[in-house]
């Protein structure tokens, strides 16, 4: 957490910390905060003279909880939070500037519960904004996101029902490990019982989703972003293979992980990986890199680097001049 918050903001975050964890410890709390222990307590104090009854109990099952019937004030946004938040959901959603939106009701709803000093700016923002919509965004179905969440919260084994790219349907059973959002898309990163393998499903094509009843235990110190990167470059149709006569550690900057594995050969290294779009690949990854690199495989990624340099180099090509 940012050192430079208000005492005020910390207040109101340890107030949300106890809110969802009752029991939670000083030791916890500072953790939590990023501050001393000494500093935690003195956040509960600022609580408790504000009213809200913060109750603390000693031993095993003691720590902080709010008194029962406890009515909490309402939600507190500086000018600066509440314009960073309409921000964030036209860049994430353009079409929330719309009124008619799900998405945009809820900011609308958000907006105006906020005093005048405050939500008068963000109002006018999103009246004013305009967002540019992702052309390769998806928005999954709320409803299917509420339950992967739930599965992924309570470590729950699911029974997924999933729609591929070109119409069929097959169903899996899978350990949901995270939902992941890269650049405008939602995936679900999970163990696939149907493939024996780390899988990741794409969350708007998945139809249904069930709980097992089974339990499960995600990989430890698992790193979400980094294995869905990983992971999205391995398991396509077509394969790929290409190589560079320079040490691992001057290419690996420049490689994505969804482009492939990176390995040492001889003098060089070699990049091992597999696309559904040979063409994307060569135009969008492989001509962006600025040193020399060989395609050996596979035939459908050759084919596009050929394809590709045909057309620069024509594009350049000294044209007969035509007579007047």
């Amino acid at each position: 957490m940012p050192n430079d918050l208000s005492p005020t903001a910390r207040a109101l975050r340890t107030l949300e910390i106890i809110q969802g964890r009752p029991g939670t410890t000083a030791d916890d709390l500072a953790v939590r905060l990023g501050v001393t222990e000494r500093a935690a307590r003195r956040y509960v104090g600022i609580l408790r003279e504000a009213g809200i009854p913060v109750e603390s109990a000693r031993g095993p099952h003691g720590g902080y909880r709010l008194g029962r019937g406890t009515r909490l004030p309402p939600v507190h946004f500086t000018q600066a939070e509440a314009l960073g938040l309409v921000m964030a959901v036209l860049s994430g959603q353009p079409s929330a500037a719309g009124a008619d939106d799900l998405v945009g009701t809820a900011l609308g709803n958000v907006v105006k519960a906020l005093p005048d000093s405050v939500g008068h700016h963000a109002a006018m923002l999103r009246e004013y904004a305009s967002a540019a919509p992702d052309p390769y965004a998806t928005r999954p179905d709320p409803a299917i996101t509420s339950e992967l969440v739930a599965a992924v919260a309570d470590r729950d084994r699911v029974l997924i029902t999933y729609r591929t790219e070109h119409g069929s349907e097959w169903e899996a059973e899978a350990d949901p490990w995270s939902l992941v959002v890269r650049h405008g898309r939602w995936y679900l990163l999970c163990h696939s019982y149907r493939a024996d393998a780390i899988r990741t499903y794409r969350a708007d094509r998945i139809r249904s989703v069930r709980r097992t009843g089974d339990g499960f235990e995600p990989p430890e110190g698992l790193d979400p972003v980094a294995v869905l990167e990983e992971n999205l470059g391995l398991g396509w149709e077509f394969s790929t293979r290409v190589v560079f006569d320079l040490p691992p550690a001057d290419v690996a900057p420049w490689v994505r992980p969804p482009m492939g594995r990176l390995a040492p050969l001889g003098d060089g290294c070699v990049l091992v990986g597999s696309t559904r779009n040979p063409a994307m690949y060569a135009q969008e990854w492989l001509a962006r890199l600025p040193f020399a690199f060989r395609v050996e495989g596979g035939d459908e990624l050759r084919a596009a680097v050929v394809d590709l340099t045909a057309r620069l180099t024509a594009a350049v090509a000294d044209q007969p001049r035509q007579r007047p």
